[in-house]
């Protein structure tokens, strides 16, 4: 029998197909391994909203699991919403890259409570994220100013090819206390210095007693590279980055191909 004790799966292009659905063959395998024991934990660059529906489509308060939404700047135990763990930005780094992307031409947005913060209502970018997350856009003059507490994240948002081109000098700008790396081609994520999928893993299962070689991590994307990388098991979907793929340990079919599925079912067969 295989031991390892939690499975931790990123939402888009991983846990769901390309209709941002889960299918039933990886619903039923992901149910059936938490009655056997194994925990499923959720992490996502999503905003808490985001990963709710697909918490309570995969019963993980009945089952004990946890939402990592924000890259896993927060952590909370999807059972007691508890919240395990939680950090923020300094409205130092905040104001670092809200004149960043002023500066580049571009937009940041951030999160207050369950809607997006923009200055604008028609940006593609920002209604790609309003409406994964299904959240409401609140237009504000400035959003900085707009700011009432410090937040978990912020996003620029811009064309993937002109981002990739850029992408190091808005790191080297933006400064120490920021993590700052690309979620989707079109999206640059600023988060708490030093906070990554693969910190928050740390960080959970410090807490939970589990082993670092006992977890397994499903991915795709770039900010998916360091939990793949490592977890006992990292698993790249086939539809993933390049990057990804050359730290993987395993490749799952692609995500409209039951990918997570396949290796859940490989990695603890039913008749084990």
């Amino acid at each position: 029998m295989d031991n390892r004790k939690i499975v931790f799966l990123d939402i888009d292009g991983t846990l769901v197909n390309s209709e941002k659905k889960i299918t039933p063959a990886t619903k039923a395998a992901l149910m059936r391994i938490q009655k056997e024991g194994v925990k499923v934990a959720i992490a996502s660059g999503r905003p808490s909203k985001g990963v709710v529906p697909f918490a309570d489509e995969l019963e993980l308060d009945k089952f004990g699991g946890f939402i990592m939404p924000f890259n896993g700047c927060n952590i909370i135990n999807y059972q007691t919403k508890e919240v395990v763990f939680a950090n923020t930005l300094s409205m130092d780094v905040v104001k670092r890259t809200y004149e960043t992307a002023k500066e580049y031409g571009l937009e940041m947005i951030t999160y207050k409570g369950d809607v997006i913060l923009s200055e604008t209502d028609d940006n593609p970018y920002l209604l790609i994220e309003a409406r994964i997350n299904k959240m409401d856009v609140e237009k504000v003059k400035n959003v900085y100013e707009a700011i009432e507490e410090p937040p978990v994240k912020c996003l620029i948002l811009g064309d993937g090819d002109y981002l990739g081109k850029i992408e190091s000098e808005i790191k080297e700008k933006i400064g120490a206390g920021a993590n700052v790396f690309r979620s989707e081609p079109f999206f640059i994520e600023v988060v708490p210095e030093g906070l990554d999928k693969a910190a928050a893993i740390a960080e959970l299962i410090k807490k939970t007693g589990i082993k670092r070689e006992d977890t397994i991590a499903f991915g795709d994307g770039f900010n998916d590279v360091s939990m793949v990388d490592y977890a006992g098991i990292g698993v790249a979907m086939s539809n993933g980055c390049d990057k990804i793929k050359e730290v993987a340990d395993r490749i799952a079919p692609d995500n409209n191909s039951d990918g997570v599925a396949a290796v859940i079912n490989d990695i603890f067969p039913e008749d084990r």
